[in-house]
């Protein structure tokens, strides 16, 4: 009779990549305080401000990128990355908002989504994971090109392009956000633990 192989070694939740995503966390009140400085006012804290926020976009790239092609995925990260991210954007948004330069409307929009799809993670956290999805990505993407366009102290000529940006990353981030709840469902119904239920109820 084979011998069963030994389970594969969970990664370690102390590793190069879940490193990188906490240092994105310390970058979020230094963007808020660059931001805010002297009222927005101050060209070069918005540039400072500007250049915090790609460096935080670009390590969490890198840092996916290494728990993928070293083995360090772990339900630590899936669940901190996404959420580190939201931290980052939130406090632009915001600050922004204190600003006065991006409507209020749209800075509640996008967080409600966001809050509202890290809830849902945490729902059915019982049943599994739910990941970053591909278009969640996209969005996440488009949310840096729209919000850099505004850190920066651009002349007023670019302002229609702000807009044009921020118009597609909003409208991005909510078609996201009825697709997670979608995945949501999906995980739920097909999970280990709802068949188990239904097998206990069908037992009875």
């Amino acid at each position: 009779m084979p011998v069963p192989e030994p389970p594969e070694p969970r990664p370690s939740a102390w590793n190069v990549a879940n490193g990188l995503t906490v240092l994105r966390l310390f970058m979020v009140p230094l963007l808020g305080w660059l931001l805010l400085r002297d009222d927005g006012a101050d060209e070069l804290s918005r540039v400072g401000a500007f250049l915090t926020f790609s460096v935080a976009l670009v390590t969490d790239r890198v840092d996916g990128e290494l728990a993928r092609r070293w083995g360090m995925v772990t339900d630590f990260g899936k669940i901190a990355d996404p959420i580190v991210d939201k931290a980052l954007t939130g406090t632009a948004f915001v600050g922004l908002s204190l600003l006065g330069e991006l409507p209020w409307w749209v800075t509640v929009v996008v967080l409600a989504r966001e809050l509202g799809v890290t809830a849902l993670r945490l729902v059915v956290i019982r049943h599994g994971v739910l990941p970053a999805s591909r278009g969640g990505k996209v969005k996440t993407a488009l949310q840096g090109l729209a919000l850099g366009l505004y850190l920066l102290p651009l002349p007023d000529a670019w302002h229609p392009v702000e807009v044009a940006a921020m118009a597609l990353a909003v409208a991005v981030t909510l078609a996201t956000g009825l697709d997670y709840v979608a995945q949501a469902v999906r995980l739920r119904r097909d999970s280990e633990r709802t068949a188990a239920k239904r097998a206990r109820r069908a037992g009875t």
